[in-house]
């Protein structure tokens, strides 16, 4: 993308402070919010998601609110949607700071990756994968992709819906996931930018994820399911990767008692951060900073060094 600015790129596990820092650097340097998470996307998701307060918002936000939950997403639209909001933001003079905890969002948006037409919109395909889905349950659609692509089967878990059914796409496109997995470390950046991204020990984070928990349900976060499902969208609450929201919903069906509904978002947030720290490693030319007591003064200055290091400021 010709004459496209240094997009900041801040980075780190759930609850580890990614969003206070975006936002100071905005303040900083005339800074603009483009988020790249999965689910923050939806409207009406918010306590969940620790989705920024709209009356909270110091700097414009981008890609927030965009879609009902449920409705289908993707990291190609998510590319589409963040070099958008990247022309938009250089455009008005600004700087544009992409934020989330997303990997492959990010990815999308700031590296040279090619999506086939299947992955940019809903098709036939995935229609009937998904009714494959509805009546067999997950166990079925894995087995369809052991049995059509095997050697994608063995890197895909067979409880992550979403990637078994891009694997199954893919292959249907003559495409194999597994090598297209294998490829995608050697694509090189599209979009100049600096990423910073926040460690947090491991015990520490943990203890910040459960008091976060705890924090959204104290703030209503039964009250947003129970509205969320009363406007008909369980199909999207019920999401493997709707972590908060799928076990809230468990609760309200009876299925299992509050405590242990929280209990559970408490546990599936820990390996989600361990999913995200796992592939942040992996990451190249990641400046990594510590927070370990929160982001002090210390480490946004640390921070702001490097962006100014990266702009030449």
């Amino acid at each position: 993308m010709p004459d496209m600015p240094l997009v900041i790129c801040i980075q780190g596990p759930t609850a580890s402070g990614k969003s206070e820092l975006a936002e100071r650097l905005a303040l900083e340097f005339d800074g603009e919010i483009v988020s790249a998470d999965s689910m923050q996307i939806y409207r009406g998701m918010d306590i969940g998601t620790a989705k920024m307060p709209v009356g909270e918002r110091r700097v414009p936000y981008h890609c927030l609110d965009i879609l009902d939950p449920g409705q289908p997403y993707s990291a190609a639209l998510f590319q589409r949607d963040a070099r958008r909001a990247f022309a938009e933001i250089a455009q008005r003079g600004h700087v544009p700071i992409l934020c989330g905890g997303t990997g492959f969002y990010v990815r999308a948006a700031l590296d040279d990756l090619q999506f086939a037409p299947g992955e940019q919109q809903d098709n036939p395909l995935r229609q009937r994968l998904s009714q494959l889905l509805a009546n067999e349950g997950e166990q079925a659609l894995y087995e369809l992709l052991q049995r059509e692509d095997p050697e994608s089967a063995r890197i895909v878990h067979p409880h992550d819906v979403k990637r078994v059914m891009r694997a199954l796409e893919m292959h249907a496109e003559g495409e194999s996931y597994a090598q297209r997995k294998q490829a995608f470390r050697s694509i090189s950046p599209l979009i100049p930018n600096v990423k910073i991204a926040l460690s947090v020990d491991r015990e520490l984070l943990y203890e910040k994820i459960n008091r976060r928990v705890d924090l959204m349900v104290s703030n209503g976060l039964v009250d947003e399911v129970k509205g969320l499902l009363d406007q008909g969208f369980r199909t999207g609450l019920t999401a493997p990767q709707a972590i908060g929201y799928k076990e809230i919903v468990a609760y309200l069906d009876d299925e299992t008692a509050l405590g242990e509904a929280i209990e559970l978002i408490k546990r599936s947030s820990r390996r989600y951060a361990k999913r995200q720290m796992t592939w942040l490693r992996s990451e190249r030319d990641v400046h990594w900073i510590s927070c370990d007591t929160g982001i002090t003064q210390q480490v946004f200055e640390t921070a702001a060094d490097i962006v100014r290091e990266a702009t030449g400021d």
